[in-house]
């Protein structure tokens, strides 16, 4: 490949700029940056959520994530022929197992607590590696065309660029107004656009057109019915988790909120983690209330400060 290799920089210099392809491959490394770290983000979160300890959860998962991007990385070597075909493959495996990542997490933690960490884990590490796979193979495709100074900064730039704007949407918007289940899901169909881009693109390279296009709808079709599933999902995951009737559920920019009714009465819930209960709740309000009104004496008027709870 020395020669095509040698004569790259002429052709880019011959085509005057950028050519369609190098663009929307440019375009393709802004969005699956993106996926990647939110899929990173949304286990983090979910871990912090269900054990608790957000500073240990964040940094086991970031720290494993980016081994396995390492993984994969290292993996792309192995990658010679028909590069276009795999990355369109490895985008929609991608768009599978990072965009229902909080699905399984959420029914792992429901219906199989247990084994919780092996299901998170296991998760991360592979769409870990199948990210670190994507970068390096498009890379060795733009390679064609474009000289290998401008491509290191041109690819890296639109990464860099696509990781800062979810870092800002995931908290800021994406959770506050999708919750992590849908944004998850929204993201695996930007994961799958991207294969779909490709499969366009790359259309006149790649052998079994219609296979690759049969796998593109199913993995759509799969992730909307996600979409549209999403609520009735994380009712069924709660339900088992929680045991009690839920009769309350919200999640505010900060957590999820879930409030429960039993035999026992109302219980509230943060995050999946138990913050009172009606049965019991007056041993911690009244230790907090009574000490200060007995030491007052006789108190004709009193300010509630807090109270947000309702009990």
């Amino acid at each position: 490949h020395a020669p095509e290799l040698a004569a790259a920089p002429q052709a880019l210099d011959a085509r005057g700029g950028p050519q369609p392809v190098e663009v929307a491959l440019l375009a393709s490394v802004f969005v699956v940056a993106a996926c990647g770290l939110l899929y990173e983000l949304s286990a983090g979160a979910i871990a912090s959520y269900v054990l608790g300890d957000s500073v240990l959860q964040f940094s086991t998962v970031i720290g494993s994530y980016l081994f396995a991007m390492g993984v994969g990385s290292w993996l792309s070597r192995y990658f010679e022929r028909q590069l276009p075909a795999h990355f369109l493959r490895i985008e929609l495996l991608i768009a599978l197992a990072g965009g229902l990542l909080p699905v399984a997490l959420f029914l792992a933690n429901a219906w199989a607590p247990a084994s919780f960490r092996v299901v998170l884990y296991g998760l991360v590490l592979v769409v870990g590696t199948l990210v670190g796979l994507e970068i390096p193979l498009v890379m060795r495709i733009l390679r064609r065309d474009v000289q290998l100074k401008e491509l290191v900064s041109q690819v890296l730039t639109f990464d860099y660029l696509g990781a800062l704007a979810v870092s800002l949407a995931f908290p800021l918007l994406l959770v506050p107004q999708l919750g992590l289940v849908r944004t998850g899901l929204l993201f695996g169909f930007m994961n799958a656009f991207v294969a779909l881009w490709a499969l366009w693109l790359f259309r006149h390279e790649l052998r079994r057109f219609g296979a690759h296009a049969l796998a593109c709808a199913l993995v759509l079709a799969a992730l909307l019915a996600g979409l549209v599933g999403a609520e009735h999902i994380t009712r069924f995951a709660e339900d088992k988790f929680y045991q009690d009737r839920i009769v309350m559920s919200h999640s505010s920019p900060y957590q999820r909120i879930v409030v429960t009714q039993g035999r026992a009465g109302h219980r509230l819930y943060l995050n999946g983690n138990l913050q009172f209960a009606q049965a019991d709740e007056y041993r911690y309000h009244e230790a907090l209330v009574h000490p200060g009104l007995a030491a007052h004496g006789a108190p004709k008027r009193v300010a509630v400060l807090g109270g947000g709870d309702g009990m």
